[in-house]
């Protein structure tokens, strides 16, 4: 749908291209899709139904994992739905206000999930070099001003982006060469005074997050300069399989997110652009409950509590 003021074309409508024209390609794209989206599904809220409701699991580290798992259960859900849906049932179209709300919720799960990671790194590095004070340092208070901090910080960083990108009207063109509202796709067809505001804000936001990865860096820094002074094996293997986990997330994170921001703007289809999207936007929240549950001995344990418990259960009124 388009508007004209004055013989200037508005774009209120985007055309969301798919890769290939075929009707079985898209419909093969939306199933695959689907089933990433499912796996993901099922991981992240397994991981956060069990660190609520297991009492082991009760403690600063798990609080944060659960909230991680929350925003990778929305980061994923923000855009592969609509995608899932649209080449199901042969659509392409998607509403400016529509986009404008998939960019928003996509830059600020993105953005609180970095923040989480941050707030993680602290955590471990008070746990393992300050052990005797972690208790009062990481206090339920502290928990409770870091989650609302990093929630509080994505929707900021997010309402300043979007509302930047979406501040002047499209009058380029209306198609977008990717599955979803991707911001180098929003950015490429929008009007210079965008450009340049956006610019502006990534200049300020870099600053604020090169001081985000100093910390990140400083923290793991010192975690593994105490971890290989520690004179007990067992308490090193202990130390690194509580941090593993959040590094390999931290890892795949910083990854993807090179891909989302250094990846190449396509001017049309391909499986290369397909596939980087997918990348960036679907194998983090996929993976990361298969991380948790591998490398923390804590969580397969609940695991195993867990399951058991439904074993016994359906045995008894299977009894009865």
């Amino acid at each position: 749908m388009v508007a004209d003021m004055e013989n200037l074309t508005i774009f209120t409508e985007f055309l969301l291209m798919d890769v290939s024209s075929s009707r079985e390609l898209q419909i093969l794209q939306g199933l695959i899709f689907l089933v990433v989206y499912l796996g993901a599904l099922a991981g992240n809220l397994l991981t956060f139904t069990i660190i609520v409701i297991d009492p082991h699991l009760h403690f600063p580290m798990y609080f944060f994992m659960g909230n991680l798992s929350l925003i990778d259960f929305g980061y994923i859900s923000v855009t592969v739905p609509k995608s899932i849906t649209n080449s199901l049932m042969g659509r392409e179209m998607i509403s400016l206000r529509a986009c404008a709300a998939q960019t928003f919720l996509f830059i600020f799960f993105g953005s609180a999930e970095f923040f989480f990671l941050v707030v993680m790194s602290y955590d471990r590095y008070v746990a393992i070099c300050h052990p005797l004070h972690y208790a009062s340092t990481v206090s339920p208070h502290f928990c409770t001003q870091a989650s609302c901090g990093s929630w509080a910080s994505g929707l900021v960083y997010s309402a300043v982006h979007t509302g930047t990108m979406f501040s002047h009207p499209f009058t380029k063109s209306n198609v977008i060469h990717q599955f979803f509202c991707d911001v180098p796709q929003i950015m490429s067809i929008s009007s210079q005074a965008v450009q340049f505001s956006e610019f502006v804000a990534i200049s300020v936001s870099a600053c604020f997050a090169l001081l985000c990865f100093v910390i990140l860096f400083a923290s793991y820094v010192h975690i593994f300069s105490t971890v290989l002074h520690m004179h007990s094996v067992d308490a090193q293997s202990k130390a690194l399989s509580t941090c593993s986990p959040q590094i390999a997330t931290l890892t795949l994170f910083i990854i993807t997110g090179l891909f989302a921001c250094l990846g190449p703007v396509s001017r049309s289809p391909s499986i290369q652009t397909l596939l980087i999207a997918m990348f960036y936007s679907m194998v983090s929240p996929l993976v990361n409950p298969i991380i948790f549950s591998l490398r923390n001995r804590e969580i397969k344990s609940a695991v195993h509590r867990m399951l058991k418990k439904a074993f016994q259960f359906h045995r008894i009124d299977f009894i009865n």
